[in-house]
């Protein structure tokens, strides 16, 4: 198991030192999974029956430099700026399937809402002038993009270390017109399977977490743009100590994201426009198991995440917040 350990933080540290290199966006400047959201054991798949709530809350502040231009919604900015406040519920239910007594499984789903502030200066086609640059700001309260997992396997290889897949379908449920800086929604589909590999002492408290994923996009077809495919590594290294008759974590969170083949339709008329991001950041957390008398766990997990270098994206910080309750 030591040697599992050593592995796996090897992989996390070789992720971001790779974050540094130079690469070969999206359209809007991000793509619909968010870097760093999965990576630690509050998203790991439960080994027993089980339902769970979680309460998920993002705040992202990113911007790119004045002259830097971004395809957003059918229009060209510059000096794009975006603040988003998000809120989702994600229900996980693990169903009483025998699967053996090592594989389990389980579905989710996660209802977001989004409060999107962005600014930009755009360039327009207007009667008469030709292409003109107007400054524009906007924002929107609205439904997100829903996220659905109908398949989450998980293979139990000893009490320490688990394996895991997952489907993710990212589904264009969100508030979205095209022109418009503002928008809660990507107007596209993603499909995201990831692996992941999680290590979390029983005895000794030590995490160590691997989490892979690639994303599908399908087309824009408001603006017949369709994003890249898109690759990307998250991983944490932490330790968990006995405080108040629970567990509190302290740890580190890295991840890196590379858009691997070039945007592409007719809408895409910056190119291959392949976008790149890494960052890193610390991690707090704390399990309360339930009590002999009890009947929920519940578990909290806080982070704050440093873009250190992109390349055809928004570059800023993160902050993360995820509160679970097991019934």
């Amino acid at each position: 198991m030591k040697q599992l350990i050593v592995w796996v933080a090897v992989a996390w540290s070789v992720m971001v030192v790779g974050g540094s290199r130079p690469a070969i966006a999206e359209e809007g400047g991000s793509g619909h999974y968010f870097p760093g959201s999965m990576s630690d054991f509050i998203d790991a798949v439960p080994p027993s029956p089980t339902f769970i709530v979680r309460y998920n809350q993002i705040y992202y502040s990113g911007s790119v430099g004045a002259n830097k231009a971004i395809p957003v919604a059918g229009i060209t900015t510059f000096g794009l700026n975006a603040t988003s406040w998000g809120e989702g519920l994600t229900l996980v239910w693990r169903p009483p399937i025998k699967m053996g007594k090592r594989w389990s499984y389980a579905m989710s789903t996660t209802i977001p809402f989004m409060q999107m502030s962005v600014s930009a200066r755009a360039v327009v086609p207007l009667p008469g002038l030709g292409l003109t640059t107007i400054s524009r700001t906007g924002t929107r309260n609205a439904l997100g993009d829903m996220v659905v997992q109908p398949l989450m396997l998980n293979y139990n290889v000893n009490p320490n270390f688990n394996v895991n897949f997952r489907t993710s379908l990212y589904l264009p449920t969100g508030n979205y017109a095209v022109g418009r800086l503002a928008n809660t929604g990507k107007n596209y589909t993603t499909f995201e399977p990831t692996l992941a590999l999680q290590y979390f002492g029983q005895k000794n408290g030590h995490e160590a977490a691997l989490f892979i994923g690639t994303d599908f996009n399908t087309e824009n077809n408001a603006t017949h743009y369709q994003t890249g495919t898109e690759f990307h590594v998250d991983g944490t290294l932490a330790q968990h100590l006995p405080l108040l008759k629970g567990l509190a974590g302290i740890g580190v969170n890295s991840f890196y994201y590379q858009q691997i083949t070039a945007d592409s339709g007719s809408g895409a008329t910056f190119g291959a426009f392949e976008g790149t991001t890494a960052g890193i950041g610390p991690v707090l957390s704390y399990i309360k198991p339930k009590s002999k008398t009890g009947h929920v766990d519940f578990m909290a997990d806080l982070k704050w995440l440093n873009e250190f270098y992109t390349k055809n994206r928004l570059q800023g910080n993160t902050v993360f917040l995820k509160a679970v309750v097991k019934f």
